[in-house]
Formats: C-alpha cells, sequence, structure tokens
C-alpha cells in the first residue's frame, strides 16, 4: 500500500515530504514552503500561464537496459492548479534553476538557459511578471526540440502552440516570438556536465543516507485528516477507496483545482491517480480505440488525429497547451461538466466507459452514465477507468463544432457533434443512421432524439437539414449565462445542423477558420466559394 508520503526532485534536489496539505497546490508549495518566487501566480485559474512550470517524467526509451532508468521528458504546467500529490516520483524545474551558475571566483561561468538569453537579446520582456511563465514555455519546447527533433529548430506554428497558454498585457508577442526562433543560436547549459543533474536526475539515491544523497525530508504543520495518496497500482487505488470513499480523485486537476483557487474550499482527502500505468494506456483494436483513464490530451493527440480528424482538430481549441499536458479525457468525462468539450463528441461516437472498484468492473454507455447536473453513475469507491470508443467505418463521417467567444483556450458556450452513417455518392447521400452530442444545452452532456429521429433516412440537403433543426427544440431549453443566451444558443445550434449539411454536400470547401492556414486557397478564392454556396 503506497503511503501518504510525496517524494519528487525539485531543481535537482530530491525532497520527502512526509505531511504536506492534501489540497495544496505547487504553486502555493514553490511560493511559501521552499521560498522559490520565481515562479508567479496571475489568475490563479491555469489561464495566463505566469506560474508555468516544467514536470517531468521517466520514460523508458528502446535503448534501456536493466540499469537504465530512461530519460527524463519534460512539459510545461500550470503551477496554479497542479496539487503537490500529483508529483510523487517526478522531477519539477522552477525558473530559478535555468541559469547555471559559475564558481564565486569565476562569475563568467553563469549562463542564462537559451529560453532565458533569447528573451534578453530580443527585448521579449517588459514588466517581466509574465515573463517567468514565457521562459519556461519556450525552455520546454527548447528542450523537447533537442530530445526528440535532434535540435531542429521549432517552426511557427510549434512556437504558437507552445506559447498558446501564456499571456502577456504589457506589448504584442512580436519579440516574444523572435526569441522563440532564436534560442538554437546560443549555447544550451542543459547538456553541460554537472547540470544534467538538474534535467536527469540520478534515481539510484539512498534513502537510509540523507546526507550523501541529498533527499531532504520536511514535514509542514497541518490538519491531522488532511491526506493524499498516490498510488501506483490499481490495487493500491482500489484500496485506498474502500477505505476511503468520500476522498476526491484527480487526474489532471485542471478542474478540480479550481475549487481550491477560486471557491476557498478545502479538499480534506485527495487521491493523485496520474502515476498509475494502466490507467495511461492507448490500445487500437480493430473496432474500437481504448483510452485510458489517465492519458493526457498531449499524449492523445496523434491518435485522435489519425482516427478521429475533426475530434483532434477540437484538441487544438481545447484550453492551452498547459492544460492539455495535465488534463485528461478521463478527467473531463468524470467531472460531468455540462460544457465539457470532450463529452459531447464520445456521445457522438458511441462511447462507453469502464467503471472499476474494489467489488470488479462494469462497463456502461456514456449516455447512461451522465443524471443530471454533476451527477452520474459513478458510486463511492468507484472510479473510471477506460474508454472504448468505436471506430469510423468507411461510409462514416464525423463533425464537430465549437463555437466560443476566443477562437482558442477559451469554453465553449455550444458545442456540437454528429456521427452520420451514409449511403450514395457525394450530391446524392442518404443518412442511413445518426448520432449526435451537445454540450452547453442542457444541464448535463446530452443526445438530441428528436433531432437524430428526423435526419434518419432523409436526404443530405440543405433543405431537409434546414428543416430538421427545427425540432431541435423539442430536445433542447438551453439557459442563459455569462457567455451566451438560450435564444443564442439555440440559433447557433440549429445553424450548426445546416453548416454540417453544407460541408457534407461540399466537402472540399473552405468552411472553418481553423482551416484556412492549410488550405491552398488565396483569401479572394474563399471568399469567392463562399459566396458560390452562399
Amino acid at each position: 500500500m503506497s503511503k501518504p508520503v510525496i517524494k519528487f526532485c525539485l531543481n535537482g534536489r530530491w525532497i520527502e515530504e512526509t505531511a504536506v496539505t492534501s489540497d495544496m497546490t505547487v504553486l502555493r508549495y514553490l511560493r511559501t514552503q521552499q521560498i522559490l518566487a520565481g515562479t508567479k501566480e496571475g489568475c490563479g485559474s491555469g489561464d495566463c500561464g505566469a506560474c508555468s512550470v516544467l514536470l517531468g517524467e521517466r520514460i523508458a526509451d528502446d535503448t534501456a537496459n536493466e540499469s537504465s532508468e530512461g530519460q527524463w521528458h519534460y512539459q510545461a504546467i500550470n503551477g496554479c492548479i497542479t496539487f503537490i500529490a500529483q508529483l510523487d516520483g517526478k522531477s519539477l524545474i522552477t525558473v530559478d534553476a535555468l541559469a547555471t551558475k559559475g564558481s564565486a571566483k569565476d562569475k563568467e561561468g553563469d549562463q542564462l538557459h537559451p529560453a532565458q538569453q533569447a528573451m534578453v537579446d530580443y527585448h521579449g520582456s517588459q514588466c517581466g511578471f509574465c515573463t517567468p511563465g514565457i521562459v519556461m514555455s519556450l525552455a520546454a519546447l527548447h528542450e523537447n526540440q533537442r530530445i526528440n527533433k535532434n535540435s531542429e529548430p521549432a517552426d511557427h506554428h510549434q512556437i504558437i502552440d507552445a506559447l498558446s497558454g501564456n499571456l502577456c498585457r504589457c506589448t504584442g508577442y512580436r519579440p516574444i516570438i523572435e526569441a522563440a526562433e532564436n534560442m538554437n543560436n546560443y549555447h544550451n547549459n542543459s547538456v553541460d556536465v554537472g547540470q544534467v543533474g538538474i534535467w536527469q536526475p540520478a534515481m539510484n539515491h539512498d534513502a537510509s543516507a540523507d546526507t550523501k544523497s541529498g533527499l531532504i525530508h520536511t514535514a509542514s504543520k497541518i490538519d491531522i485528516e488532511s491526506q493524499s495518496w498516490s498510488p501506483k497500482t490499481e490495487d493500491e487505488l482500489k484500496v485506498l477507496l474502500a477505505q476511503h470513499p468520500q476522498a476526491r480523485m484527480v487526474a489532471g486537476a485542471t478542474d478540480i483545482a479550481l475549487e481550491v483557487t477560486q471557491m476557498n474550499r478545502r479538499i480534506p482527502q485527495l487521491i493523485a491517480i496520474n502515476d498509475i500505468a494502466s490507467l495511461k494506456t492507448i490500445v487500437i483494436e480493430d473496432e474500437s480505440i481504448m483510452i485510458g483513464a489517465g492519458v493526457t490530451y498531449s499524449q492523445m493527440e496523434a491518435t485522435l488525429n489519425e482516427h478521429f480528424p475533426e475530434f483532434g482538430q477540437l484538441l487544438h481549441r481545447f484550453a492551452s497547451r498547459q492544460v492539455r499536458n495535465n488534463g485528461t479525457m478521463g478527467g473531463n468525462v468524470a467531472n460531468a461538466s455540462p460544457i465539457g468539450d470532450t463529452p459531447p463528441v464520445l456521445l457522438a461516437l458511441g462511447a462507453c466507459i469502464e467503471l472499476a472498484s474494489a467489488e470488479g468492473s462494469r462497463w456502461l454507455a456514456l449516455h447512461d452514465f451522465f443524471l443530471d447536473y454533476k451527477k452520474t453513475q459513478q458510486k463511492p469507491g468507484e472510479y473510471l477507468r477506460m474508454i472504448r470508443i468505436p471506430r469510423l467505418q468507411a461510409n462514416q463521417v464525423l463533425k464537430v463544432y465549437k463555437i466560443s467567444k476566443r477562437l482558442e483556450d477559451d469554453i465553449s458556450a455550444v458545442l456540437a457533434a454528429f456521427k452520420f452513417t451514409l449511403e450514395g455518392k457525394v450530391g446524392a447521400q442518404t443518412v442511413t443512421a445518426v448520432t449526435s452530442g451537445f454540450g452547453g444545452m442542457a444541464g448535463i452532456p446530452k443526445a438530441a432524439m428528436h433531432l437524430e429521429q428526423t435526419l434518419l433516412n432523409q436526404q443530405v440537403s440543405m433543405a431537409a437539414f434546414e428543416q430538421a433543426a427545427q425540432v431541435l427544440e423539442q430536445d433542447f431549453n438551453p439557459m442563459s449565462d455569462v457567455r451566451a443566451t438560450s435564444a443564442y444558443r439555440m440559433q447557433v445550434a440549429q445553424n450548426l445542423i445546416q453548416k454540417c449539411a453544407f460541408e457534407l454536400s461540399n466537402p472540399n470547401a473552405v468552411t472553418r477558420i481553423e482551416s484556412l492556414d492549410k488550405s491552398e486557397l488565396s483569401l479572394s478564392e474563399v471568399n469567392a466559394e463562399v459566396a458560390n454556396h452562399a
């Protein structure tokens, strides 16, 4: 059984926390317990990126042997919405440790990381408050290019993606992007002999010889009832849940942490499941794809892009890179938010989920899982283990639409997803089967049953789909809130149904702003295309 002890490497030092507060965030821990003030607090909700840090995990490679511990790989995450319990067995690097310090006699030995030096030389910082987070995002990009791309310079798209979760209010982003484009012009201090302990910490420390190994024990003064665990196996998780059925589970924490940072709630018992290997697997089967509840969005991107391109495209509009590096689809489903982006798509695809506990496991169709706002079929002691997604057949098409105030990194006002089974050639196709999923239209992610029945056996045409869209009022009575009014949501959802008909009838037409940069059409040609089909 795993003990409520969190052991992780912080800037090259192994730390063992024996009594850390269960709901203490990484940001709060760094600033108040470790007095590392380089990491800043901006929004406290994972939106601005000022608190970005690098989280490393050991990844075994093909050349690893029994004596090899694998390579440490780092990704940028938001410290404000990550709990300390999620760090067990991992390595954390903050902006305070990026620079190499020379000896007291040799000040010329001081060297900034390429991300830092480039930001200085290309004037990428003004007030400096957001700069530490930007530097950490660029450092993650630089290190991953070094390890995975043989130090090949990142292209413009990769740079924008890396910076998507960092906001700067002082100036435009041009000098920051220029800094990113020129990081490779600097000597990389992270590969220097003597500095690899920060980036590639050794795991063979002797816990019984703390003074030699550098292991540091700390114990915070906290409420004795505050406990957190980080089990390594599902068997350990099942025992913990049987003993503490009311404990909150966390994988990415990108939503549950907001209860602490935004609502000032306490979470007395927390179980971090992000280090259970069996929950972090993706299995490609003949008829379906199995995605573990602990797989992050960044880890599943390639799979979704290959098998469900529209689903993969949605991820580019799903929060920031930092959030996608930590957040999981399993958490998005279990959270049961009516505005979660992935549940509507999974509903349209006919996904099933596996719920497990010490008493066994059971499979449940996703459309049976959601009961009411934030209420599901999940029982105390159960956890979401796996998501099974049926693969698309040759005559099936998936369409996914997200409407939000900002193109990227924003919560949906309406999300609509449709899976069509079609017969016939383009221009004369008939809908032989259809399933749907909507977000933002009800208290739960929900299918539009009346709409599906109306579209069944209809020919794909603007007239047929426009008529079917009117039936949507029988399926939903959306609420009004700060994101959209009820009338707006209904009108948008009905318009998306008509847009779907247009795209099915004109598969080569450019209809989405996300696709413009991939299109070979000029702006005038795009306008002409729109006019022709108006």
